[in-house]
């Protein structure tokens, strides 16, 4: 958690664009991205409009926060202790990794079903019989045999990759950028080879010039917006935790435009494998279902070899996105946490231990209990804690810190407060919250959950300015 070494500091704008591709490269975000510009009907160029503005207000948003940690060399937790005080920097970090951990334990559940498959093929391709066996039907918390060593060996899989520190992080994430991409670009291929006439005259029918700005489509551009930035905000508050490696700003921007690219670039591959896929299965079986879901066309075109290249590619885009956007920023909360009780090593056991509940437990009880309203709210927190943050550095301390006071939890310190909690900043986050959270459980104001996030972070900064500012 100390301040990185400028020696250290060695990330440049290819690292954050490998950053970037990571956190796009996920089932959920090509199924997002197919369904928004396919399945719902949506003006092409609306759509495309929308999430270039969403990740241009990312690209905004990321650089505020992204450039006090490269300069100062310090995660999320401790910048937090800044603005809100050292004791309760703890608690309120903590919530971030809670999050964090309860996600990671989800997407390990999903990973451990790619290898699961694996397992499966491999063996029913030895004996053709073999499931037939009884140890085979019995289930526990609707998990078998298979699924139980598939789900242990992901989370050993993950603690020995994911405990090795940032040289690893940099690594991973440019090893799995590329590989995945090049899996694309090969699947991409394969769909194209027999029906590229086809493919690009229906690829070039979705685009449609006319009507564009009615109001029909102005109210899809605002809500595509909304819905692309609410995808992207879960990184913007620990963005820190990465941004402190940049080697100076100018990488740093270079690095976040890279969003752009990247969105576009998984943005083409989605659709068009997407409306390749569905050809390919009209021609085989007369699908009448349109798929946006990767497992979905994979199972539906039954081509074993296929089947177990794109599961490959699945479960590495699975593991690095849940390395940056859940493992690391519940790692540095846990460490900022407890300090003197835990290293990267023992901080990486306790994460796999609480997150082995939440995923053994996933489909017999938590998918079941509507969970998801209650994560939601607690997330509609991350916003205001971003805009007290951005408020309280650039307008009240003017970028202007005290490093060494950071560090130390006696009175003594610059940001210690009242015990180590400042009132201000607390009451400015807790009226944030307010705001935000009010779009999930006011139906009147639920049009506007998607830009809750915004909501939370834009009245907190001006609740925190009017009461801090003054002498």
């Amino acid at each position: 958690l100390v301040s990185v070494n400028p020696s250290d500091k060695t990330w440049n704008w290819t690292d954050y664009f490998y950053f970037w591709a990571v956190h796009i490269q996920s089932l959920i975000s090509f199924s997002l991205i197919a369904s928004l510009y396919i399945l719902y009907d949506l003006n092409f160029i609306v759509v495309l409009s929308g999430t270039i503005f969403a990740s241009i207000l990312i690209y905004f948003f990321s650089n505020l926060i992204g450039k006090i940690s490269q300069k100062h060399g310090i995660p999320f937790p401790v910048l937090l202790r800044i603005s809100i005080g050292l004791n309760a920097a703890r608690y309120f970090a903590f919530l971030r990794g809670l999050l964090g951990i309860f996600f990671f334990g989800v997407q390990t559940f999903f990973i451990s079903k790619s290898i699961v498959y694996l397992i499966r093929i491999s063996l029913f391709y030895i004996d053709r019989e073999i499931f037939n066996n009884e140890i085979f039907l019995i289930f526990f918390l609707s998990l078998n045999i298979i699924d139980w060593i598939a789900l242990l060996f992901t989370f050993c899989l993950q603690y020995l990759l994911f405990t090795k520190g940032h040289y690893f992080l940099r690594s991973f994430t440019k090893f799995s950028a590329i590989f995945v991409y090049f899996g694309l670009l090969v699947f991409l291929i394969m769909v194209v080879s027999e029906n590229s006439q086809k493919l690009f005259s229906n690829f070039s029918n979705l685009i449609s010039l006319e009507d564009i700005f009615n109001n029909s489509n102005m109210t899809t551009f605002i809500s595509v917006t909304g819905t692309m930035f609410a995808y992207f905000a879960i990184v913007l508050l620990s963005f820190g935790d990465f941004s402190r490696y940049a080697k100076d700003k100018k990488e740093l921007n270079l690095g976040n435009l890279s969003l752009l690219i990247n969105l576009l670039l998984f943005s083409f591959f989605a659709v068009l494998i997407t409306l390749g896929a569905d050809m390919i299965l009209n021609n085989i079986n007369q699908s009448e279902r349109l798929f946006t879901n990767p497992t979905d066309i994979i199972g539906k075109i039954d081509n074993p070899a296929l089947t177990v290249f794109a599961l490959l590619f699945i479960m590495v885009a699975s593991l690095s996105t849940n390395f940056i956007a859940n493992y690391i920023p519940s790692q540095n909360t846990l460490l900022n946490f407890l300090p003197n009780n835990l290293n990267l090593r023992t901080c990486g056991i306790l994460i796999m231990f609480i997150a082995s509940f939440v995923a053994i437990f996933w489909l017999p009880v938590l998918s079941q209990i509507g969970l998801l309203s209650f994560i939601d709210t607690v997330g509609s927190i991350f916003g205001p804690l971003f805009g007290l943050i951005v408020c309280d550095y650039y307008l009240i301390k003017r970028k202007k810190i005290i490093n060494k006071d950071i560090f130390l939890s006696s009175k003594e310190s610059a940001y210690f407060y009242s015990n180590g909690w400042h009132l201000k900043a607390i009451y400015s986050v807790f009226i944030g919250f307010i705001f935000a959270s009010s779009t999930i459980w006011n139906v009147n104001l639920q049009f506007l959950q998607t830009f809750s996030w915004i909501i939370g972070a834009f009245t907190s900064y001006v609740t925190y300015y009017f009461i801090a500012s003054k002498k």
